[in-house]
């Protein structure tokens, strides 16, 4: 039992550096981008508009996701319930109404 909380604390470890090391590398991005889109606008471009509704499709997915989640854990955890209200129907025939 230890040792997989040891392992989880590894990992955990690990993953946790791997972000780090990858956020630099991804705010480095934020100012090239911007100056790309500025350019683009004051050439004519659209690219503007490709990036607003880029960010907003990464702004709406974890939003989805958690719902996604959680109206299938609700969906569960309802079924379950009324899986277990039949079983103890079936245990005391004579005692429900």
């Amino acid at each position: 039992m230890k040792s997989k909380q040891w392992i989880a604390g590894i990992v955990s470890v690990l993953v946790l550096l791997i972000l780090v090391s990858v956020a630099s590398d991804a705010a480095a991005q934020c100012p090239m981008c911007r100056m790309s889109a500025e350019s683009n606008l004051q050439n004519g471009g659209t690219a503007g508009r490709g990036l607003n509704t880029g960010i907003l499709y990464m702004l709406a997915m974890p939003y989805l996701l958690v719902a996604a989640i959680g109206y299938w854990w609700w969906r569960n955890r309802r079924r379950g319930s009324v899986v277990e209200a039949e079983e103890l129907l079936e245990e005391r025939p004579g005692q429900h109404n």
